[in-house]
């Protein structure tokens, strides 16, 4: 039988994980800018203030619930690596997982790039330490994954890249400007100088887009792959 603080830590856990659980849902009903605490809160049964209670801000419940999505895309990220032997192969694979997760999940790149709207500083100083390092680990696994393929291309001369760590923090951001797209669902262009028209983007070149982007950034060529 757990002692009662045991008990007490257990229950707030628990607590907690149902409050990032309900945020989550809004998040993925509605995006990350219609989900605000009163609603978590109304959601759950709860006063607002018990969820500032757990959360110190605004800010380290939606950091929170950010984390659930990396966990999730890491995950994915490992798989998709890990089945293939050719640096090539693996990033294509990689990067097919990724569109894939962001076009399942469009919450997810709305949530990340209001993440890296702000600088890391500002955001540090108002999410507790807990939460900051939840986010680093969670970032690291998605991230480390990218650079482990990218490395292993870089030394088997396969891709033109100088700093694995840095490349791969540029893909994951292009990968959710990419992404953005598809939440839109279209493009702008230019007709004639001074005249534009909207037209469709599809799902599926979304995902050709993101995969070709990161095979070009590290110079590899698809079409020269296929033959």
């Amino acid at each position: 039988m757990g002692t009662p603080d045991r008990t007490r830590q257990g229950s707030r856990r628990q607590r907690e994980e149902d409050i990032v659980a309900a945020t989550r849902a809004l998040f993925d009903e509605r995006g990350a800018q219609d989900a605000p605490v009163e609603e978590v809160a109304r959601a759950l049964g709860l006063n607002r203030a018990l969820i500032y209670r757990h959360f110190a801000s605004r800010e380290e419940l939606y950091v929170r619930t950010v984390t659930t999505y990396l966990d999730e895309l890491a995950a994915l990220l490992r798989g998709a690596a890990a089945a293939h032997q050719d640096p090539a192969d693996a990033l294509e694979a990689l990067c097919g997982a990724f569109a894939e997760f962001g076009l399942d999940h469009p919450a997810f790149p709305d949530a990340a790039l209001s993440l890296m709207r702000r600088p890391a500083d500002e955001l540090r100083d108002v999410v507790s330490d807990g939460t900051w390092l939840r986010l680093g680990q969670s970032m690291g696994a998605c991230l480390g994954t990218s650079a482990r393929v990218l490395r292993a291309g870089m030394l088997s001369g396969a891709f033109a890249v100088d700093d694995p760590d840095l490349t791969a923090n540029v893909l994951y951001a292009q990968g959710l400007g990419t992404l953005h797209i598809a939440r839109l669902g279209v493009g702008v262009k230019e007709i004639q100088p001074g005249m534009a028209t909207a037209f469709p983007i599809t799902r599926d070149e979304v995902r050709e887009a993101i995969v070709d982007a990161a095979l070009a950034l590290v110079g590899v060529r698809r079409a020269a792959r296929a033959g």
